[in-house]
């Protein structure tokens, strides 16, 4: 205390002794809030548009929804997202509200399900026990970072639900109002234990006979109401792609997969509405994200990569290649791969970060021509 006035120092000492614990911090100390680490997605596209200016993922202590059309691969981001969880030391839980997530499903994702590593999966009875089970585990164990995945919070009933009829108008509105107080107590202990939510949800068609043109400008919305969109600091939609196939084939004409657009509804870190795409794989023996299929995609208004006609040139790279072999030199040239990742960075995180380059190369080019 100077001339009786408090210090910044004396006022951290008071505040964080009247709280019992440390609540209040000064800029130059590490903050709860901070983003100090990120669990990659599956596709290196995607992490490289979520976060201005880096190469990010999921953000660990933060809520974060994943929603999308039926088939459109949220079940399968999550598995990959528990997977590179595990691979960080995060103890993942998963709340299977659908009862369709099988410890042979995971495994096939590259989870680890055995051990004290391994995943817990819950089916749980109502959205209360979701909220309180990460409630006390953040409570009884604030040294462990978590991930609690929850598939999905449509399918997830609350207590009220349970207790009624079959009428929808007996429990109305009473999910939003518990969700609205579970995130009220939740968001500072995930902050404070550097846990993660990740929320699974389910894309439906806006309704609006009031209002038409809403219809148009938000085709889809999310059940769970406001409460949740408020907590959410990152929330990717997928869809499927509208001016391609959506369906991958194997040589047989079997469907074995689907192409994804993946949209960033909501970004606090400076890049909604960014859009990137990518296939999933779900009729094979390899199942999950085909990471390396979209990253020529990716590149392809680098000034580093040409093409003529059906065939590829990439500056650092001697041998012509074709879009068909380009995943094999993915995985089979090391140098061809740095110097991949090399452009991505350059044309996907680096050009955004500097605003150089076309604008329409970075968002979705159908919702841009309808702004102009």
């Amino acid at each position: 205390m100077t001339n009786g006035k408090l210090s910044s120092k004396d006022i951290l000492k008071l505040i964080n002794k009247k709280a019992g614990r440390t609540i209040a911090f000064t800029g130059d100390q590490e903050n709860p809030a901070d983003i100090r680490d990120w669990i990659p997605t599956g596709s290196r596209w995607l992490d490289s548009i979520i976060c201005r200016g880096k190469l990010a993922g999921i953000p660990v202590a933060r809520c974060t929804e994943i929603a999308g059309l039926e088939s459109s691969g949220k079940s399968y981001m999550a598995g990959q997202i528990a997977r590179e969880a595990q691979k960080k030391d995060i103890k993942v839980l998963y709340f299977d509200s659908e009862s369709t997530m099988s410890k042979e499903f995971l495994e096939k994702l590259g989870c680890i399900m055995e051990g004290d590593n391994g995943i817990i999966i819950i089916q749980p009875d109502d959205i209360e026990q979701v909220l309180e089970t990460m409630e006390t585990l953040m409570g009884t164990d604030p040294d462990t970072r978590y991930l609690f995945i929850l598939d999905s919070l449509a399918m997830t009933p609350c207590r009220a639900d349970l207790e009624k009829d079959f009428n929808p108008q007996s429990s109305m509105a009473q999910m939003p109002r518990v969700l609205s107080l579970g995130m009220k107590k939740l968001v500072v202990s995930l902050s404070r234990t550097q846990s993660t939510f990740l929320v699974l949800n389910q894309l439906k068609t806006n309704i609006n006979t009031s209002n038409p043109m809403m219809m148009l400008s938000q085709p889809w919305f999310t059940p769970g109401g406001k409460a949740m969109t408020y907590a959410y600091s990152l929330r990717i939609w997928l869809t499927g792609l509208r001016s391609k196939k959506t369906f991958i084939v194997d040589e047989c004409g079997f469907q074995v997969g689907s192409e994804v657009k993946a949209k960033l509804e909501k970004s606090k870190f400076g890049t909604q509405n960014r859009i990137c795409n990518f296939k999933i794989l779900w009729g094979s023996d390899e199942v999950g994200i085909l990471n390396d299929e979209s990253l020529l995609t990716a590149i392809k208004s680098s000034n580093r990569l040409t093409n003529s006609g059906a065939w590829f040139t990439l500056e650092g790279h001697d041998t012509k290649f074709q879009s068909a072999t380009f995943p094999k030199l993915m995985k089979t040239n090391e140098k061809f791969a740095k110097l991949v990742y090399d452009i991505i960075d350059e044309e996907v995180i680096r050009k955004f970060e500097n605003k150089s380059g076309k604008a329409v190369d970075f968002y979705d080019e159908e919702e841009t021509k309808e702004s102009d």
